[in-house]
Protein backbone atom coordinates (compact mmCIF):
# COMPACT_ATOMS: atom_id res chain seq x y z
CA UNK A 1 0.00 0.00 0.00
CA UNK A 2 0.99 3.29 -0.97
CA UNK A 3 2.88 5.62 1.61
CA UNK A 4 1.50 9.49 1.46
CA UNK A 5 2.95 12.37 2.77
CA UNK A 6 -0.03 13.83 5.15
CA UNK A 7 -1.20 16.53 6.89
CA UNK A 8 -3.83 17.05 9.64
CA UNK A 9 -5.45 20.88 9.46
CA UNK A 10 -6.00 22.46 12.80
CA UNK A 11 -7.35 25.52 14.12
CA UNK A 12 -4.56 28.28 15.37
CA UNK A 13 -3.70 27.73 18.70
CA UNK A 14 -4.27 23.60 19.20
CA UNK A 15 -1.92 22.48 16.28
CA UNK A 16 0.17 20.84 19.57
CA UNK A 17 -2.69 19.06 20.70
CA UNK A 18 -3.52 17.58 16.94
CA UNK A 19 0.57 16.62 16.75
CA UNK A 20 0.29 14.93 20.54
CA UNK A 21 -2.88 13.20 19.29
CA UNK A 22 -0.72 11.66 16.42
CA UNK A 23 1.99 10.81 18.39
CA UNK A 24 -0.33 8.91 20.73
CA UNK A 25 -1.39 6.91 17.35
CA UNK A 26 2.37 6.13 16.72
CA UNK A 27 3.23 8.24 14.00
CA UNK A 28 5.84 10.89 13.71
CA UNK A 29 4.97 14.07 13.49
CA UNK A 30 6.47 17.63 12.53
CA UNK A 31 4.36 20.45 13.86
CA UNK A 32 3.45 23.88 11.73
CA UNK A 33 1.16 26.76 12.12
CA UNK A 34 -2.37 25.21 11.55
CA UNK A 35 -1.27 21.78 10.55
CA UNK A 36 0.75 18.87 11.39
CA UNK A 37 2.56 17.01 8.92
CA UNK A 38 2.99 12.87 9.21
CA UNK A 39 3.25 9.97 6.56
CA UNK A 40 0.58 7.31 6.19
CA UNK A 41 -1.53 4.97 4.04
CA UNK A 42 -4.81 5.04 3.18
CA UNK A 43 -5.03 2.74 6.53
CA UNK A 44 -3.59 5.56 8.21
CA UNK A 45 -5.88 8.23 6.17
CA UNK A 46 -9.00 6.63 7.27
CA UNK A 47 -7.88 5.72 11.07
CA UNK A 48 -6.56 9.48 11.43
CA UNK A 49 -9.94 10.18 10.44
CA UNK A 50 -11.68 8.06 12.97
CA UNK A 51 -9.39 8.64 15.60
CA UNK A 52 -8.62 12.45 15.76
CA UNK A 53 -10.75 14.50 18.04
CA UNK A 54 -9.44 18.17 17.79
CA UNK A 55 -7.82 18.51 14.03
CA UNK A 56 -10.37 19.56 11.39
CA UNK A 57 -8.93 17.32 8.27
CA UNK A 58 -7.24 15.43 7.10
CA UNK A 59 -5.34 15.38 3.84
CA UNK A 60 -2.87 14.18 1.25
CA UNK A 61 -0.29 16.14 0.20
CA UNK A 62 -0.17 15.77 -3.89
CA UNK A 63 2.63 18.29 -4.78
CA UNK A 64 5.04 20.91 -3.25
CA UNK A 65 6.76 23.73 -5.05
CA UNK A 66 7.43 27.39 -5.64
CA UNK A 67 5.47 29.28 -8.32
CA UNK A 68 6.15 32.68 -9.39
CA UNK A 69 4.39 32.58 -12.97
CA UNK A 70 0.79 31.28 -14.15
CA UNK A 71 2.98 29.20 -16.70
CA UNK A 72 5.19 28.01 -14.01
CA UNK A 73 2.07 26.62 -11.89
CA UNK A 74 1.02 25.18 -14.77
CA UNK A 75 3.65 23.00 -15.92
CA UNK A 76 4.50 21.80 -12.05
CA UNK A 77 0.98 20.95 -11.52
CA UNK A 78 0.75 18.83 -14.97
CA UNK A 79 3.80 17.00 -14.05
CA UNK A 80 2.80 15.34 -11.28
CA UNK A 81 1.01 12.13 -11.47
CA UNK A 82 -2.03 12.74 -11.21
CA UNK A 83 -3.51 9.45 -12.87
CA UNK A 84 -2.37 7.80 -9.31
CA UNK A 85 -4.85 9.30 -7.46
CA UNK A 86 -7.66 10.29 -9.93
CA UNK A 87 -9.38 7.54 -11.85
CA UNK A 88 -10.60 8.31 -15.51
CA UNK A 89 -14.51 9.45 -13.93
CA UNK A 90 -13.03 11.28 -10.66
CA UNK A 91 -15.05 14.87 -10.10
CA UNK A 92 -12.16 16.52 -8.67
CA UNK A 93 -13.40 20.28 -7.81
CA UNK A 94 -10.74 22.63 -6.54
CA UNK A 95 -10.78 25.15 -4.42
CA UNK A 96 -7.61 27.81 -3.93
CA UNK A 97 -6.06 30.26 -1.42
CA UNK A 98 -3.74 32.88 -1.89
CA UNK A 99 -1.46 34.78 0.83
CA UNK A 100 1.39 36.76 0.12
CA UNK A 101 2.05 35.90 -3.32
CA UNK A 102 2.33 37.08 -6.97
CA UNK A 103 -0.09 34.47 -7.88
CA UNK A 104 -2.71 36.32 -5.86
CA UNK A 105 -5.94 35.86 -8.49
CA UNK A 106 -7.50 32.99 -7.16
CA UNK A 107 -9.93 32.44 -9.59
CA UNK A 108 -6.86 32.11 -12.28
CA UNK A 109 -5.32 30.12 -9.73
CA UNK A 110 -7.96 27.78 -9.20
CA UNK A 111 -8.51 27.43 -12.89
CA UNK A 112 -4.97 27.16 -14.30
CA UNK A 113 -4.86 24.46 -11.81
CA UNK A 114 -8.01 22.35 -12.60
CA UNK A 115 -6.37 23.40 -16.46
CA UNK A 116 -3.08 21.42 -15.76
CA UNK A 117 -5.04 18.40 -13.97
CA UNK A 118 -7.25 17.86 -16.74
CA UNK A 119 -4.27 18.00 -19.43
CA UNK A 120 -2.72 15.66 -17.59
CA UNK A 121 -5.90 13.19 -17.15
CA UNK A 122 -6.49 13.60 -20.78
CA UNK A 123 -3.14 12.28 -21.92
CA UNK A 124 -3.32 9.77 -20.09
CA UNK A 125 -6.59 8.16 -20.44
CA UNK A 126 -6.18 8.78 -23.39
CA UNK A 127 -9.26 11.45 -23.93
CA UNK A 128 -9.62 13.96 -26.65
CA UNK A 129 -13.52 15.25 -25.04
CA UNK A 130 -14.18 16.68 -21.83
CA UNK A 131 -13.42 14.43 -18.74
CA UNK A 132 -16.78 12.94 -17.35
CA UNK A 133 -16.41 13.66 -14.01
CA UNK A 134 -19.12 11.57 -12.85
CA UNK A 135 -17.53 9.29 -10.05
CA UNK A 136 -16.56 9.39 -6.88
CA UNK A 137 -15.91 13.31 -5.60
CA UNK A 138 -11.87 14.00 -4.82
CA UNK A 139 -11.88 17.57 -3.32
CA UNK A 140 -8.27 19.07 -4.40
CA UNK A 141 -7.11 22.55 -2.96
CA UNK A 142 -4.42 24.74 -4.42
CA UNK A 143 -3.05 27.07 -1.21
CA UNK A 144 -0.21 29.34 -2.05
CA UNK A 145 1.73 31.57 0.83
CA UNK A 146 4.64 33.33 -0.29
CA UNK A 147 4.75 31.80 -3.23
CA UNK A 148 4.97 28.36 -2.55
CA UNK A 149 2.33 26.28 -3.78
CA UNK A 150 0.80 23.34 -1.39
CA UNK A 151 -1.56 20.94 -4.04
CA UNK A 152 -3.68 18.38 -1.45
CA UNK A 153 -6.70 16.01 -1.63
CA UNK A 154 -9.02 16.60 1.00
CA UNK A 155 -9.69 12.89 2.23
CA UNK A 156 -11.85 13.82 5.25
CA UNK A 157 -14.77 15.27 3.09
CA UNK A 158 -17.43 17.07 6.11
CA UNK A 159 -14.86 18.67 8.86
CA UNK A 160 -13.68 16.32 11.26
CA UNK A 161 -15.96 18.23 13.73
CA UNK A 162 -19.12 16.90 12.52
CA UNK A 163 -19.35 13.94 14.35
CA UNK A 164 -23.15 13.62 13.53
CA UNK A 165 -24.34 13.01 17.25
CA UNK A 166 -25.49 16.85 17.29
CA UNK A 167 -29.14 16.99 16.16
CA UNK A 168 -30.15 20.24 17.33
CA UNK A 169 -27.26 23.45 18.50
CA UNK A 170 -29.03 26.29 20.42
CA UNK A 171 -27.51 29.50 19.83
CA UNK A 172 -23.77 30.41 19.39
CA UNK A 173 -21.94 26.46 19.83
CA UNK A 174 -19.04 25.60 20.34
CA UNK A 175 -17.28 23.30 17.28
CA UNK A 176 -17.36 19.73 18.47
CA UNK A 177 -13.67 19.50 18.06
CA UNK A 178 -12.51 22.43 19.96
CA UNK A 179 -14.72 20.96 22.69
CA UNK A 180 -12.52 18.18 22.54
CA UNK A 181 -9.62 20.15 22.81
CA UNK A 182 -10.63 21.62 26.35
CA UNK A 183 -11.47 18.16 27.55
CA UNK A 184 -8.06 17.43 26.43
CA UNK A 185 -6.39 20.88 28.04
CA UNK A 186 -7.60 20.16 31.36
CA UNK A 187 -5.94 16.86 31.65
CA UNK A 188 -9.15 14.97 33.36
CA UNK A 189 -8.64 11.65 34.01
CA UNK A 190 -12.32 9.58 33.76
CA UNK A 191 -12.14 8.33 37.13
CA UNK A 192 -12.73 12.03 38.61
CA UNK A 193 -15.81 14.50 38.47
CA UNK A 194 -16.24 16.83 35.16
CA UNK A 195 -18.96 19.69 35.22
CA UNK A 196 -19.43 22.00 32.49
CA UNK A 197 -21.73 24.89 34.08
CA UNK A 198 -22.78 26.49 31.05
CA UNK A 199 -23.48 23.39 28.90
CA UNK A 200 -25.47 24.86 26.47
CA UNK A 201 -26.01 22.15 23.96
CA UNK A 202 -24.06 19.81 25.78
CA UNK A 203 -20.85 20.06 23.06
CA UNK A 204 -18.39 19.54 25.82
CA UNK A 205 -19.69 16.96 28.20
CA UNK A 206 -20.43 14.84 25.19
CA UNK A 207 -17.14 15.07 23.96
CA UNK A 208 -15.70 14.19 27.65
CA UNK A 209 -17.88 11.53 27.47
CA UNK A 210 -16.73 10.37 24.12
CA UNK A 211 -12.89 10.80 25.54
CA UNK A 212 -13.52 8.61 28.68
CA UNK A 213 -14.74 5.77 26.86
CA UNK A 214 -12.26 5.87 24.15
CA UNK A 215 -14.57 6.07 21.78
CA UNK A 216 -13.45 6.87 18.11
CA UNK A 217 -15.13 10.47 17.72
CA UNK A 218 -15.81 9.51 13.79
CA UNK A 219 -17.32 5.98 14.58
CA UNK A 220 -20.75 7.05 13.66
CA UNK A 221 -19.64 9.04 10.27
CA UNK A 222 -18.18 8.26 7.54
CA UNK A 223 -15.55 10.09 5.40
CA UNK A 224 -15.13 10.84 1.64
CA UNK A 225 -11.78 9.04 0.98
CA UNK A 226 -14.31 5.91 2.17
CA UNK A 227 -15.59 6.13 -1.48
CA UNK A 228 -12.48 6.14 -3.02
CA UNK A 229 -12.48 1.85 -4.24
CA UNK A 230 -9.18 2.91 -6.41
CA UNK A 231 -7.35 3.55 -3.22
CA UNK A 232 -9.40 2.08 -0.77
CA UNK A 233 -9.09 -2.16 -0.88
CA UNK A 234 -12.48 -3.61 -0.45
CA UNK A 235 -13.31 -4.29 3.64
CA UNK A 236 -10.35 -2.08 4.78
CA UNK A 237 -12.71 0.57 6.48
CA UNK A 238 -14.89 -1.96 8.00
CA UNK A 239 -11.57 -3.71 9.05
CA UNK A 240 -10.28 -0.17 10.88
CA UNK A 241 -13.99 0.73 11.77
CA UNK A 242 -14.13 -2.74 14.05
CA UNK A 243 -10.77 -2.08 15.46
CA UNK A 244 -11.54 0.82 16.92
CA UNK A 245 -14.71 0.11 18.10
CA UNK A 246 -12.83 -3.18 20.33
CA UNK A 247 -10.72 0.05 22.20
CA UNK A 248 -13.56 1.66 23.41
CA UNK A 249 -14.46 1.02 27.33
CA UNK A 250 -17.86 1.13 27.63
CA UNK A 251 -17.69 -0.56 30.98
CA UNK A 252 -16.01 2.48 33.01
CA UNK A 253 -18.47 4.75 34.99
CA UNK A 254 -18.12 8.17 34.24
CA UNK A 255 -19.22 11.47 36.87
CA UNK A 256 -20.09 13.68 34.11
CA UNK A 257 -22.59 16.61 34.81
CA UNK A 258 -23.80 19.37 32.47
CA UNK A 259 -25.79 22.27 34.06
CA UNK A 260 -27.74 25.54 32.20
CA UNK A 261 -30.03 27.74 33.58
CA UNK A 262 -32.41 27.56 30.04
CA UNK A 263 -34.27 24.17 30.43
CA UNK A 264 -34.49 24.52 26.72
CA UNK A 265 -30.80 24.12 26.00
CA UNK A 266 -31.16 21.12 28.58
CA UNK A 267 -33.62 19.02 26.32
CA UNK A 268 -30.95 20.02 23.41
CA UNK A 269 -28.39 18.67 25.23
CA UNK A 270 -30.06 15.07 25.97
CA UNK A 271 -31.25 15.15 22.31
CA UNK A 272 -27.80 15.18 21.59
CA UNK A 273 -26.33 12.96 24.08
CA UNK A 274 -29.09 10.73 22.81
CA UNK A 275 -28.11 10.81 19.22
CA UNK A 276 -24.43 9.91 20.50
CA UNK A 277 -25.12 7.06 22.53
CA UNK A 278 -24.48 8.49 26.08
CA UNK A 279 -27.65 8.91 27.88
CA UNK A 280 -26.52 6.94 30.77
CA UNK A 281 -23.21 8.69 31.17
CA UNK A 282 -24.30 12.32 31.45
CA UNK A 283 -26.16 13.72 33.58
CA UNK A 284 -27.99 16.91 32.39
CA UNK A 285 -29.53 19.46 34.50
CA UNK A 286 -31.10 23.00 34.70
CA UNK A 287 -29.40 24.89 36.91
CA UNK A 288 -28.51 28.35 37.52
CA UNK A 289 -24.17 28.55 38.22
CA UNK A 290 -24.70 30.33 41.26
CA UNK A 291 -27.01 27.25 42.51
CA UNK A 292 -24.58 24.39 42.19
CA UNK A 293 -22.58 23.06 45.23
CA UNK A 294 -20.53 19.99 45.36
CA UNK A 295 -18.96 17.65 48.54
CA UNK A 296 -16.74 16.12 45.71
CA UNK A 297 -13.07 16.46 45.30
CA UNK A 298 -10.19 16.01 42.98
CA UNK A 299 -12.61 18.12 39.67
CA UNK A 300 -12.73 19.47 36.63
CA UNK A 301 -14.36 22.25 35.59
CA UNK A 302 -14.53 23.04 31.86
CA UNK A 303 -16.73 25.99 30.78
CA UNK A 304 -17.07 28.41 27.68
CA UNK A 305 -19.78 30.95 29.57
CA UNK A 306 -21.35 33.82 27.47
CA UNK A 307 -18.66 36.53 26.68
CA UNK A 308 -20.52 39.46 26.55
CA UNK A 309 -19.85 40.76 23.62
CA UNK A 310 -22.91 42.79 23.06
CA UNK A 311 -22.72 45.98 25.54
CA UNK A 312 -25.94 45.16 26.33
CA UNK A 313 -25.03 41.38 27.89
CA UNK A 314 -22.13 42.71 29.86
CA UNK A 315 -23.42 43.73 33.17
CA UNK A 316 -25.30 40.25 33.66
CA UNK A 317 -21.62 38.34 31.74
CA UNK A 318 -20.06 40.01 34.77
CA UNK A 319 -21.93 39.34 37.37
CA UNK A 320 -22.04 35.62 36.39
CA UNK A 321 -18.07 35.82 36.27
CA UNK A 322 -18.10 37.25 39.61
CA UNK A 323 -20.64 34.14 40.90
CA UNK A 324 -18.13 31.10 39.57
CA UNK A 325 -15.24 33.25 41.21
CA UNK A 326 -17.10 33.01 44.74
CA UNK A 327 -18.01 29.64 43.98
CA UNK A 328 -14.92 27.73 42.25
CA UNK A 329 -12.47 29.95 44.68
CA UNK A 330 -13.03 27.61 47.47
CA UNK A 331 -13.34 24.16 45.53
CA UNK A 332 -9.10 23.93 46.25
CA UNK A 333 -8.83 20.13 44.67
CA UNK A 334 -11.18 21.23 41.39
CA UNK A 335 -9.10 22.65 38.31
CA UNK A 336 -11.40 25.19 36.66
CA UNK A 337 -10.94 25.91 32.79
CA UNK A 338 -12.79 28.82 31.73
CA UNK A 339 -12.70 30.07 27.78
CA UNK A 340 -13.74 33.65 26.73
CA UNK A 341 -12.91 36.22 24.77
CA UNK A 342 -13.30 38.86 27.46
CA UNK A 343 -9.86 40.17 28.48
CA UNK A 344 -11.46 41.19 31.78
CA UNK A 345 -12.29 38.35 33.25
CA UNK A 346 -10.15 37.65 35.79
CA UNK A 347 -11.03 40.90 37.46
CA UNK A 348 -14.91 39.67 37.84
CA UNK A 349 -13.53 36.52 38.61
CA UNK A 350 -11.69 37.32 41.55
CA UNK A 351 -8.73 35.30 40.66
CA UNK A 352 -5.50 35.44 38.43
CA UNK A 353 -5.39 32.20 36.19
CA UNK A 354 -2.76 30.03 36.92
CA UNK A 355 -2.07 30.06 33.03
CA UNK A 356 -3.95 31.71 30.08
CA UNK A 357 -3.91 30.08 26.70
CA UNK A 358 -4.53 32.08 23.32
CA UNK A 359 -7.51 29.64 21.14
CA UNK A 360 -9.78 30.80 18.08
CA UNK A 361 -13.13 30.06 18.71
CA UNK A 362 -13.74 30.15 14.92
CA UNK A 363 -11.74 33.56 14.12
CA UNK A 364 -12.64 35.28 17.72
CA UNK A 365 -9.56 35.30 19.61
CA UNK A 366 -10.37 33.60 23.05
CA UNK A 367 -8.12 33.12 26.36
CA UNK A 368 -8.47 29.58 28.30
CA UNK A 369 -8.00 30.91 31.66
CA UNK A 370 -6.98 28.01 33.94
CA UNK A 371 -6.91 27.36 37.95
CA UNK A 372 -5.08 24.61 38.78
CA UNK A 373 -6.54 22.48 41.47
CA UNK A 374 -4.09 20.66 44.66
CA UNK A 375 -5.53 17.15 44.33
CA UNK A 376 -6.42 15.51 47.39
CA UNK A 377 -4.45 12.22 47.27
CA UNK A 378 -5.76 10.63 49.83
CA UNK A 379 -9.06 10.16 48.18
CA UNK A 380 -9.40 8.94 45.31
CA UNK A 381 -12.81 8.15 44.83
CA UNK A 382 -15.14 11.08 44.52
CA UNK A 383 -17.28 11.57 48.14
CA UNK A 384 -20.94 10.97 47.68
Amino acid sequence: MQTYQLIATAASGIEALVGKELRNLGYEVKVENSRVRFQGTMKDVIRTNLWLRTADRVKIIVGEFDARSFEELFDRTENIAWENLLPVDANFPVEGKSHNSQLHNVPSVQAITKKAIVQRLSKVYHRRTRLAETGATYPLEVAINKDHVLLTLDTTGEGLFKRGYRKNKGGAPLKENMAAALVMLAHWFPDNPFVDPVCGSGTIPIEAALYGHNIAPGINRSFISEQWVNLVPDGLSDEIRDEADSLADYDIELDIHGYDIDQNMIDIAQENSRAAGLTHDITFKQLAVKDWHTTKVNGVIVANPPYGERLSDKESVHELYRQMGDLYRPLTTWSKYILTADMEFEKYYGAQATKRRKLYNGALRTDLYQYWGKKDRSKFKTLK
